[in-house]
């Protein structure tokens, strides 16, 4: 068995491929348990409901997971480790802030179908799970997305390609905001796929809603 590093900086197993079945069960027991963290909230949650819906005794629960706790950890962990991964490469890949801002809207709005159960638990669970040391990697990966998406912000500023009269903090809190809360009414068979929702929030994003003369000043 190996081991990897998650976005907070501790060890987790990694199961090799070899146990087939087994893993897909994990797999299939997470994915269900996030729904009903997501629909329920966690604190509301029981081990007891998990291990009902999945039509299993809940001790059987306890072959995959020693706790309520291991379960939403791997949920949460899997949707930081992906989205944090995507930003860093983003920003790898050497384009200028302008464009590397755009792909990271992009990535954002890309998370929401993948991992909604998540988003949503991070949402409605926050302030619960981060009185908890296990879970203290959320604020570290919170802190980390914060700096890759002010940095962008300011080399921005820098270079003249977003105006200056704007907070990069603020901007980063607003864009974060815009793109988790539209977890709560998108819906993947509705009118827009993320691509588009992406697409028009660029749009109003680097362009604006207003036409002609700027008007706006900062206060």
């Amino acid at each position: 068995m190996t081991t990897r590093k998650n976005s907070g900086g501790t060890t987790q197993a990694k199961r090799p491929a070899s146990q087939g079945a087994g893993s897909e069960r994990r797999e299939y027991l997470v994915k269900l348990a996030a729904e009903l963290f997501a629909r329920k909230g966690f604190q509301a949650t029981t081990v007891r409901q998990i291990a009902q819906e999945a039509g299993i005794l809940s001790g059987s629960l306890y072959h995959h997971f020693d706790s309520k706790e291991a379960i939403v950890d791997e949920v949460l962990s899997t949707f930081l480790d992906d989205v944090t991964a995507r930003y860093r490469a983003a920003v790898e890949a050497g384009s200028d802030p302008r464009t590397v801002l755009n792909e990271m809207v992009r990535i954002g709005f890309a998370t929401l179908e993948p991992h909604r159960a998540a988003i949503t638990v991070m949402q409605n669970d926050w302030n619960y799970l981060r009185q908890f040391e296990r879970f203290n990697y959320l604020v570290k990966a919170e802190e980390e997305v914060e700096q890759i998406w002010v940095t962008q912000i300011r080399a921005g500023q820098a270079a003249g390609q977003l105006r200056d009269d704007v907070d990069p903090k603020l901007t980063y809190r607003m864009i974060r905001d815009t793109i988790w809360v539209a977890v709560r009414w998108f819906r993947p068979d509705g009118r827009l796929d993320t691509n588009e929702l992406a697409d028009h929030f660029v749009t109003v994003l680097f362009d604006g809603l207003a036409t002609g003369e700027r008007v706006s000043q900062r206060a």
